[in-house]
């Protein structure tokens, strides 16, 4: 009698522990079931975030190329400019004189054509004839 009282016993123990592991077994799977859940739901809002990220990426990399294009196109303006201000500054005072010379040619013309006697302003110089009569 007393060993099957202890066998019931035991048998009782058993099923206790049996159900506690059960109850934690079921626990456990839920939880992992969950956590799953949870990472499969952040896998797909970090895709989301990659493929976003890359885009974006793609889009700046044909930003720069448009933009690095610009500041080429720029730079060769800018050396083209450059090559003209140099001339005009190293032919500066030449052009000067040269319209000098010609505003001074103008006003003789005009003056000799208005009548004027420059020929003792002229003295030593000789006539070229530029000056036709008719």
């Amino acid at each position: 009698d007393l060993l099957v009282a202890d066998l019931d016993k035991e048998m009782q123990e058993a099923k206790v522990v049996e159900k506690a592991a059960q109850a934690d077994y079921e626990k456990l799977m839920a939880d992992a079931s969950e956590k799953r859940a949870e990472d499969s739901k952040l896998l797909t809002e970090k895709s989301t975030i990659k493929a976003n990220t890359e885009d974006a990426l793609q889009e700046e990399k044909g930003r720069k190329a448009d933009f690095t294009k610009s500041l080429m196109e720029a730079g060769e303006y800018l050396q083209s400019v450059h090559g003209e201000c140099d001339w005009l500054l190293k032919n500066f005072a030449a052009r000067k004189d040269a319209r000098a010379g010609e505003s001074d040619a103008l006003a003789n013309a005009k003056a000799v054509l208005s009548g004027a006697d420059y020929s003792l302003l002229q003295v030593g110089a000789t006539r070229t004839g530029n000056l036709r009569r008719r």
